[in-house]
């Protein structure tokens, strides 16, 4: 059985998102110092085996060298996206914000995918970046989607990459075609679900989803 926790990181307080077996954990989106996050792992005995970005802003990725080199774990992102580490939004150091740590990742193709034993399924879900991604787990009934669709809204698309047409798309077409009860994880606020989008996000209002 998988369970989900959550830890808000970074300035920007990104969810991060610990799913975990009794012995085995992956995380989604280390978006600061994973410091509470690595407490947490050894306080209850977890190997950290995967390290999952969504897309590569630095928002989302500034806890990946910090969380590997503690733990052990791969990291697995778009390589599609990797442009973005050239500029401010991967990079960081922009406003104030920190710089991201250097790290390496492996590319993370679309399709079936298992974890200790639990499948899951990578969605590619552009828009937000060239290369966002969305990561579906029938078992928990949950995808989590980065930026890419939050509570009622949407993800910007002014950043380099971005394209508002090709996010709407995605949405439709990759993430309203699941099971309606699924629960949407975002990268930043709350929870919602399939059904709860459809129904009230204003940037589909006039779509015929339902």
């Amino acid at each position: 059985m998988l369970k989900t926790k959550i830890f808000a990181l970074g300035v920007l307080q990104t969810n991060c998102y610990l799913l975990h077996t009794q012995n085995e954990a992956l995380v989604i989106d280390p978006g600061g110092e994973p410091d509470k996050l690595i407490r947490y792992l050894k306080d209850n005995s977890l190997d950290l085996q995967i390290i999952l970005n969504t897309h590569l802003h630095f928002d989302h990725i500034q806890g990946n060298a910090n969380l590997a080199e503690a733990c052990g774990a791969r990291i697995l992102a778009p390589e599609a996206d990797r442009f973005l580490m050239d500029t401010e939004v991967g990079s960081g150091g922009f406003m104030d914000f920190p710089e991201t740590p250097a790290f390496d990742f492996e590319d993370l193709s679309e399709g079936a995918h298992s974890f200790a034993g639990h499948e899951y399924h990578v969605l590619a879900t552009p828009g937000h970046t060239p290369g966002s991604l969305s990561f579906y787990f029938p078992e928990l009934k949950a995808v989590f989607v980065g930026d890419l669709i939050f509570h009622r809204s949407v993800g910007r698309t002014d950043f380099p990459g971005g394209d508002m047409d090709v996010l709407i798309k995605s949405v439709r077409d990759k993430i309203f075609i699941l099971p309606q009860e699924t629960m949407i994880y975002s990268g930043h606020g709350p929870q919602s679900s399939i059904l709860e989008e459809k129904q009230h996000n204003p940037f589909f209002q006039d779509k015929k989803f339902i």
